[in-house]
């Protein structure tokens, strides 16, 4: 059985003392006197109740209130005041206290009081704690330990309070949108809703009405005998995701407009108002501010659906996280086929990073897959990850031409150095060989295969 904590705070100490008394019975308690020690109690170890004289010496009940509410909010705070100063309790009210007593408090009165906002907190701990579960099965969060991810991330944990505000998020194909819109759904108060996705790209533009906002019965030809609930009705009361919403035409666009400034629709063949309740997630690759220049997106739904922007960085503009990426991928794929890796080799380790990923993290997961997927291991080589196209990193470090070179004071980037001395063999014995590729590969104690694909993977011409 849970043991719930209360501090009472009045400077009447005999009447602190008595009500300690009273409810020990059944709760922990702890009396005091002034708000400045019962608020250096509270830093110490929090309790789940406060009961708070408003008429304290020093600082009184409602600036510690402010105090309290602002560093922990989650404490169910009671006022007591000697006397129905409407002003002083209302300023309280507002400031965030649970209820107010009146004194002479009425002990049976008090302990209800205390009972109901006790429940409260019960209740809110039990859809937090559904909450976590929620978020440890469906693990919707982004990989990463770059500043710019973990800053999204945190942004992601403060707008995802709102079960309604509007969230746009902007990126390059294969950013990972979908995934954001679910760390967003999962971490706000509508997560016991339904997370609806809806690819407004691949809907036919004949059907987008109706599978958005549903028909009722005999709406049209070869309609559901029993009509249809739409994909926004689908979402009530949990978060819809509108993904390429830069693929809406005007038409659609229009719909969506008047649904996102009411809340409501009618279904196609309807005459009820349909009410829905839900938050809305859109994302898009394209820039819609220029096509709201060329009249292809409207900015009034560009402003609505913004109300938050989140833009998603490319993995080329974090490329501490490719690896990290990388290897959270091969722990997914190795227990999805059955596998054990302990790691990714070195060589393919450099090879990752010195890719630019057109595709994002999708084309990293995809090339982790097929790796796993053939490898044997233990490691991930760079063998392993195939047809591997590679495209020169913006930023490359210039390399020295020799093959031995004295360390500059700078230092020197020796995986790039390496990389630049195989390609360099390769060139020669390709040239010792005349571009024999077979009696290259035994001049360099490589298997053809590897030759081949080291060549491709280097440039060699």
């Amino acid at each position: 059985m849970v043991t719930y904590s209360i501090y009472i705070v009045d400077d009447e100490q005999s009447l602190a003392k008595g009500i300690a008394l009273i409810l020990q019975k059944d709760y922990q308690t702890k009396s005091f006197t002034t708000a400045e020690t019962a608020l250096d109690a509270i830093k110490k170890n929090s309790p789940d109740l406060v009961l708070l004289d408003i008429g304290l010496p020093g600082m009184n009940g409602v600036e510690a209130l402010r105090l309290i509410k602002k560093d922990y909010p989650e404490i169910v705070v009671i006022m007591i005041t000697a006397f129905e100063d409407i002003k002083t309790v209302i300023a309280a009210m507002r400031l965030g206290a649970y209820d107010y007593v009146v004194k002479p408090i009425q002990m049976d009165s008090l302990e209800v009081t205390i009972k109901n906002a006790l429940e409260s907190i019960r209740l809110r701990k039990e859809v937090q704690a559904l909450q976590e579960k929620y978020l440890k099965e469906n693990l919707p969060f982004f990989i990463g330990e770059s500043k710019v991810i973990q800053e999204v991330m945190q942004y992601i944990e403060n707008v995802a309070k709102s079960p309604d505000t509007p969230i746009l998020i902007l990126g390059e194909s294969g950013t990972g949108k979908e995934l954001i819109a679910s760390a967003i759904h999962f971490r706000s108060p509508n997560f016991q809703g339904q997370l609806t996705p809806v690819n407004c790209a691949a809907i036919p533009k004949d059907l987008l009405e109706s599978e958005l906002f549903g028909y009722v019965k005999g709406a049209f030809s070869g309609a559901n005998p029993s009509g249809k609930k739409g994909l926004i009705e689908q979402a009530a009361d949990g978060t819809l995701f509108l993904d390429e919403i830069g693929d809406l035409d005007l038409d659609a666009q229009a719909k969506l407009l008047r649904f996102l400034e009411s809340g409501e629709f009618y279904k196609v063949g309807g005459t009820k108002k349909v009410h829905v309740q839900t938050r809305v997630v859109s994302a898009t690759n394209k820039d819609l501010v220029k096509m709201i220049d060329d009249g292809s997106f409207r900015e009034d739904l560009y402003f609505r659906i913004g109300v938050v922007k989140l833009e998603i960085p490319s993995l080329n503009k974090r490329p501490e996280d490719i690896l990290p990426i990388a290897k959270h991928f091969l722990v997914e794929f190795s227990k999805k086929f059955g596998k054990s890796f302990s790691g990714i080799a070195p060589r393919a380790e450099r090879a990752l990073q010195q890719i630019q990923w057109r595709g994002n993290v999708r084309e990293l997961k995809n090339i982790i897959e097929r790796a796993t997927l053939i490898a044997k291991g233990p490691e991930l080589t760079l063998e392993d990850l195939g047809t591997l196209e590679v495209h020169s990193a913006p930023g490359a470090k210039h390399l020295p031409d020799k093959l031995t070179s004295p360390i500059p004071p700078a230092g020197i980037d020796l995986p790039a150095l390496l990389e630049s001395i195989e390609k360099q063999y390769i060139e020669e014995a390709l040239k010792i060989t005349k571009d024999n590729e077979t009696k290259a590969a035994k001049l360099l104690h490589f298997k053809y295969s590897t030759l081949r694909y080291r060549r491709r993977i280097l440039d060699v011409p």
